[in-house]
């Protein structure tokens, strides 16, 4: 390994106290974390240590002006038990084009990579065996000079956190298409992992949820009229066959790794994808027509989340029924079958943790 990465073990490991049958999202945390800071121009001081909180001072800029950027990853555990993680060096490049946007500095993508091996290695046992779960990965990046004033900070703070999750959505989710609010417009950070998109979408998403919507359905800043994604995931639609997926074009998307993926993969299991702009009224228009299939979120965190309604203005559009929800029934199996290595893998996708991680 090309780094000196010092690791700290911590005495008494917490895994023996985790029920793998029930495991509540983002709320558990696994034995160790990965630190590193940056100072004078350069990443210092990369470690592993146990995790810990840590102290932070009150003028801390990510605190007070929004330099705050993450990404969300997973490992799981193949069919003869070894840790696997998926596309990681996608992640690694994301985060990099996050921190350019939010004018923070680039983080070694060969660092990066490095410390992901070493710390799912030493935290294998936290990777829950069933399927559809996985150890959650969390890395993020802060800023960290002590200074009020609106500047770019001339230090930060790199982590990777982990810890065991569930199914994200063990269930379809409801979808409302909000006329009011916006994520993100061009020329904007829409299409940046910035911690600041997703403090602005929460009111949208708790106005929505009051109304008995799990999720909100993002249209354009300029005319809502355009569909771009959900708050925690890319948006697919099947019509007349077709799956349709809103191109990124504009800056205003993430440009999701499982978006990418299903992207790829759907045409090999024959279907069309296009990547363009959609209007809400081509999904009434289609959802009249009777040739509105399917819909579903693509993401980290839930793979695949199928959606049984959306509703846009006054029309509530039920969607077709579980079992005729085939395409991302079909992505999200395919997928999860990947992971677990019962599948050829034949885009290079799976990449298991370096065996020299596994030691000790």
């Amino acid at each position: 390994m090309k780094y000196d990465i010092k690791v700290t073990r911590t005495n008494n490991s917490r895994v023996s106290d985790v029920d793998f049958d029930n495991i509540p999202f983002g709320r558990l945390f696994s034995d160790h974390m990965f630190v590193s800071e940056y100072v004078g121009g350069q990443w210092i001081n990369p470690r592993i240590e146990p995790f810990a909180p840590f102290l932070i001072h009150p003028g801390s800029m990510g605190l007070h002006y929004g330099q705050s950027i993450f990404e969300g990853m997973k490992a799981s555990l193949s069919q003869d038990g070894d840790p696997m993680l998926f596309r990681p060096e996608m992640h690694g490049r994301r985060l990099n084009v996050s921190a350019a946007r939010m004018c923070m500095p680039a983080f070694p993508e060969d660092l990066f990579l490095e410390a992901l091996h070493m710390l799912v290695g030493m935290d294998r046992t936290w990777i829950p065996p069933k399927e559809g779960s996985a150890l959650y990965i969390r890395p993020f990046m802060f800023a960290n000079d002590e200074f009020i004033g609106v500047k770019t900070s001339q230090t930060y703070k790199f982590i990777i956190i982990t810890g065991p999750v569930g199914p994200y959505y063990p269930r379809p989710v409801s979808l409302l298409a909000e006329t009011k609010y916006i994520r993100a417009a061009r020329g904007g950070v829409g299409d940046a992992k910035a911690a600041g998109n997703y403090g602005g979408a929460m009111l949208p998403a708790k106005l929505a949820q009051d109304k008995g919507y799990d999720q909100v359905l993002w249209l354009d800043g300029r005319e809502f009229k355009y569909v771009q994604e959900v708050g925690t995931m890319n948006i697919f639609f099947v019509i007349d066959g077709k799956v349709i997926t809103p191109s990124t074009d504009e800056g205003t998307i993430l440009k999701g790794i499982t978006r990418d993926s299903f992207i790829k993969l759907l045409p090999e299991l024959g279907y069309k994808v296009e990547e363009r702009p959609l209007s809400i009224e081509e999904v009434v228009d289609a959802y009249h027509s009777g040739v509105l299939q399917e819909c579903f979120g693509a993401g980290t965190a839930a793979v695949v989340a199928h959606v049984d309604k959306i509703a846009y203005k006054d029309l509530i559009m039920e969607l077709p029924p579980m079992e005729a929800r085939k395409v991302g029934e079909m992505a999200k199996s395919y997928i999860n079958a990947l992971r677990a290595g019962k599948i050829e893998d034949k885009w290079g996708w799976i990449v298991p943790v370096k065996t020299e991680a596994l030691v000790g």
